[in-house]
């Protein structure tokens, strides 16, 4: 999701050794959200959404709607999303009452970004993310709810002292804690990067070092390109060490939102990108395909999305992105 990392010393990140998962560290299998309703929950108020309703004139507007508005995506929380107990309550109360099961993603962490830079910003400092991922895991409460936790955290460690890892691995497993005794019906999925960025062999350790043992799983692929059989490869090895340094293996999920062209080695706003698969159970080894990153929502100012900011809607990378050109 961010730039390649290469020569990274592996003894950089070494594990903490306050957290070594065995299958009696696992959480208690959660209630199954996908039974608990009838399918995924369709955002109105999705920024591609909000927009077609606004600009029905445009020659595009339609194909937006129909290709990408309708499709269940996730909804991004974070600094900008006000009182967050109170925005998350909403959202997962609206996708209840119609029997449709939410994805939400959490993304504030402190720190965030920091190496990549487009997004960076989060919590003003470790206790406010504990207590904001605290009053998240409150707004979603007994709920059944998909949510990924902190895309890049466990990625974005290039420019970080150790000392600063092990602070974001504390508040992961904080977070992951906090939905596990609070959100007892959704499924957390804590993000681990993307098969282009860091190898599997170090994320594994990564993953295994910020409590995934507390989670669902793990999502890849937020809002990047590879192919879904390259994630799920990519997967399958990172559960593989799992399983040999740690003894227990996690299912996966896969954005699969921007990945119909698969990847050109770009991350931020490429071009020729297509949309890929909608959010579906299953789907070639994965737990769930599911469309995390919105579609025409810009990665920074770079790229396709040259002046815009990260998360900005831009309608006609979207109106390509449907065609893949």
């Amino acid at each position: 999701m961010r730039k390649l990392l290469r020569g990274a010393v592996a003894a950089l990140f070494a594990l903490p050794l306050f957290l070594t998962a065995s299958p009696s560290a696992q959480a208690a299998p959660a209630s199954d959200p996908l039974a608990m309703t009838s399918g995924f929950y369709v955002d109105p108020n999705s920024s591609p959404a909000v927009w077609a309703a606004a600009n029905p004139g445009d020659g595009r507007a339609a194909a937006i709607r129909d290709s990408i508005a309708r499709t269940p995506m996730a909804r991004w929380f974070g600094s900008w999303s006000g009182d967050i107990r109170s925005a998350v309550n909403s959202y997962t109360g609206a996708a209840q009452s119609a029997d449709k099961l939410p994805i939400l993603v959490a993304y504030n962490m402190y720190g965030r970004d920091a190496c990549g830079g487009h997004s960076g910003g989060g919590a003003p400092s470790p206790s406010a993310y504990g207590s904001w991922v605290a009053e998240f895991a409150r707004g979603v409460g007994n709920r059944p709810a998909v949510i990924v936790l902190e895309p890049d955290a466990l990625g974005d460690y290039s420019c970080m002292s150790q000392g600063q890892i092990v602070e974001r691995q504390n508040m992961l497993i904080n977070a992951l804690s906090q939905f596990r005794s609070t959100a007892p019906n959704a499924w957390v999925y804590l993000d681990g990067g993307n098969s282009g960025w860091i190898d599997a062999s170090t994320m594994a350790d990564r993953l295994n070092s910020s409590g995934l043992s507390l989670a669902r799983g793990f999502s890849l692929n937020v809002s990047n390109f590879y192919r879904t059989d390259e994630a799920v490869s990519y997967g399958n090895r990172v559960n593989q060490v799992l399983s040999q340094r740690y003894g227990y293996s996690k299912p996966f999920v896969v954005d699969t939102s921007r990945n119909g062209n698969g990847s050109n080695g770009e991350w931020c706003n490429p071009a020729g990108r297509k949309i890929g698969t909608p959010s579906q159970q299953g789907g070639g080894g994965a737990e769930m395909l599911l469309w995390i990153k919105t579609p025409g929502e810009s990665d920074g100012n770079c790229g396709v999305g040259s002046g815009s900011t990260a998360g900005q809607f831009l309608p006609e990378v979207a109106y390509r992105m449907i065609y893949g050109y």
